[in-house]
């Protein structure tokens, strides 16, 4: 069975040494009036949240996949053998209620905390993790802006974890774009709305775990705009509420069908048919994009964490082989009485280790840096820096989502190939990893997706005065370390690919307006654009990390060599790793040119671009 480990020193120190979090925190009433900015207390729940997630949620992760879901022919769906169990558990030890409303019964403990949960629990059994995932992002949206009736009876459910929730907006024939959706809500008499349609690629949306779902789905109002504009949010619960609290009469939607799919088996992917389904205004009419995208930005948070968790679990289940597996003999022996070597002394599994190690750390860094943002956005008293976290914030959601996932993905690839043949077969675990990673660059708004996001939105639409305040934050460290010898070359590097994305944005952006032909510039560059601008996001972070470390080695305070493998780690990411912005520096100001090709390459008849 595969192994795990939390790694619990690596986020202490970014939490303590790199963001000095508890300090952050207590400058937030919030926190420091509910006791929860404490260093000491948030070290105890992470210590606590690693023993569950090693001790119930890792033994089960090969179980989820080898059994999956089944769904039942009255539409019901049984989960894995021990998922209920382990939900009942966590429910009981308040994981569900870790960083929730104390108003709703959470113990409003912080973003950076419960942030550090979600990649543990993605960590060791990521199909399990995503029924308590969905909920969360329900509770944000309903929390966020919700009625206050709708509040008061359905998030102490979803707080404590007796009801699970879940976020509705895929169609058949509408993905990314929901613009075209299709499901109708009509006004009932006593103001509830009767709501019809077919939704599909709804995680977690039927199973046993909890007895009443609470979904929440995009539909269009009879007499609405068309698109986005005219799209609303409802809340539709599985069974109907009474008036005392209880559940009531089965609700109008019923699990259809669930998805047999590459990975995560253990999780439910429904279809749901909604036929004249009870459902409750949740915001405003016409508002239910805007509402909607409260839980989409907390899932490609949590999506970008399912990235940087299955990535560090592969990781660490490659060095584990690694350092045991004896395959060809290397110069000078290791084992000079042997007929082979551990594989861990040759070069070529070393790269693929630290490639590993390298994403994963600077993964955690940013995804911990962004929790903080959020807590800061959330809850700092002063305006200015509410606002300067929620810009920094909506820059960086979608990077973490793709960067994180693509780097995942790639972690768990690498990793499977350090076991050779043996990455192959089933009971090393690796090839549940592979297929497992695969689905965080697709969902929540595919990797292409996050980057015309960053690019489009973030980026361009606002003038490029996000990019401005994130480059200034850059610029001040590499100022601030000039004649720093420790850390010349990484600076060097760190700046000049700093300065050529702000060329590159400047070049993209002329294109953008150049004529009819200008989306198409950017939605050929936007995907190399995100990594490009991922690159300098983790170059800046291993930058500090390495300039922390360098201050505990000369203090003599690296007696376990943690400091020292920052030093190097970060050496061998600004060696092997960042030079990658060079070759998608060249692809960027490729542009869309080379895409524009005869469209009988593809077996059309007819030119379709430009005609």
């Amino acid at each position: 069975m595969p192994v795990y480990k939390a790694p619990l020193r690596d986020v202490k120190f970014l939490m303590h040494e790199l963001l000095d979090a508890p300090a952050q925190l207590a400058k937030m009433p919030f926190y420091a009036e509910n006791d929860t900015a404490d260093g000491d207390l948030m070290n105890q729940v992470l210590e606590e949240a690693a023993r569950f997630v090693e001790g119930e949620l890792l033994p089960l992760n090969a179980v989820g996949d080898q059994e999956g879901c089944v769904r039942h022919d009255d539409g019901s769906v049984t989960t894995p053998t021990g998922f209920k169990a382990a939900y009942n558990k966590y429910r009981a030890a308040g994981w569900t209620a870790l960083d929730a409303d104390p108003a709703f019964g959470g113990q409003g403990m912080p973003h950076l905390v419960s942030n550090v949960l979600v990649e543990m629990m993605n960590s060791t059994n990521v199909a399990w993790s995503m029924y308590p995932g969905l909920s969360h992002g329900a509770y944000s949206a309903l929390h966020a802006v919700g009625s206050e009736e709708l509040k008061a009876i359905y998030l102490p459910k979803i707080v404590s974890g007796e009801w699970t929730g879940t976020m509705c907006l895929t169609e058949p024939h509408a993905g990314t774009d929901l613009g075209i959706i299709r499901t109708k809500a009509t006004q009932n008499a006593d103001g509830s709305y009767a709501i019809s349609g077919t939704k599909i690629f709804i995680s977690a949306g039927e199973h046993d775990l909890t007895p009443n779902i609470v979904h929440l789905v995009l539909a269009r109002l009879e007499g609405s705009p068309e698109g986005t504009k005219g799209i609303s949010l409802f809340l539709v619960p599985k069974f109907l509420v009474n008036p005392d609290g209880s559940i009531g009469e089965r609700n109008g939607v019923v699990c259809g069908s669930i998805e047999h799919k590459m990975g995560i088996h253990g999780n439910a992917t429904a279809l749901l048919n909604f036929d004249g389904a009870t459902g409750y205004l949740v915001g405003e009419i016409n508002k239910g994009m805007n509402h909607m995208f409260i839980m989409m930005n907390a899932a490609r948070l949590g999506t970008g964490l399912q990235g940087l968790g299955i990535g560090e679990t592969a990781y660490q289940n490659a060095l584990a082989y690694a350092k045991d597996r004896t395959q060809m003999r290397h110069e000078p022996r290791v084992n000079p009485g042997e007929n082979a070597d551990p594989i861990i002394v040759h070069p070529d599994v070393r790269r693929m280790l630290l490639t590993g190690k390298a994403y994963t750390e600077a993964g955690r860094a940013m995804a911990m840096w962004l929790a903080l943002s959020i807590d800061t956005e959330h809850h700092h008293p002063d305006e200015a820096a509410r606002k300067e976290a929620a810009d920094l914030v909506a820059l960086l959601t979608p990077i973490a989502k793709a960067f994180m996932t693509d780097n995942g993905f790639n972690i768990a690839v690498q990793s499977q190939q350090v076991f050779g043949g043996h990455g192959y077969i089933r009971e090393w675990g690796m090839e549940q990893y592979v297929r497992d990673a695969r689905i965080g660059q697709i969902y929540e708004g595919t990797n292409g997706i996050q980057a015309l996001d960053l690019l489009g939105r973030k980026v361009l639409m606002d003038g490029g005065k996000k990019l401005q305040k994130l480059s200034g934050i850059l610029q001040t460290f590499i100022e601030e370390h000039e004649g720093d010898d420790d850390l010349a070359s990484m600076l060097d590097q760190l700046g000049k690919a700093a300065n050529q994305l702000g060329s590159l944005t400047m070049v993209v952006g002329q294109k953008a307006m150049s004529g009819p032909e200008g989306a198409d510039e950017v939605n050929a560059v936007a995907v190399d654009y995100l990594r490009f601008f991922g690159h300098v996001v983790y170059g800046y972070l291993w930058a500090r990390m390495t300039k922390i470390a360098h201050a505990k080695i000369a203090a003599g305070q690296d007696r376990d060599g943690f400091y020292l493998a920052k030093v190097q780690t970060a050496q061998f990411y600004f060696a092997k790793l960042f030079p990658e912005t060079k070759a998608l520096a060249a692809t960027i100001k490729a542009g869309n040119e080379s895409l524009a090709v005869d469209d009988r390459m593809f077996g059309l008849e007819r030119a379709l671009v430009g005609a």
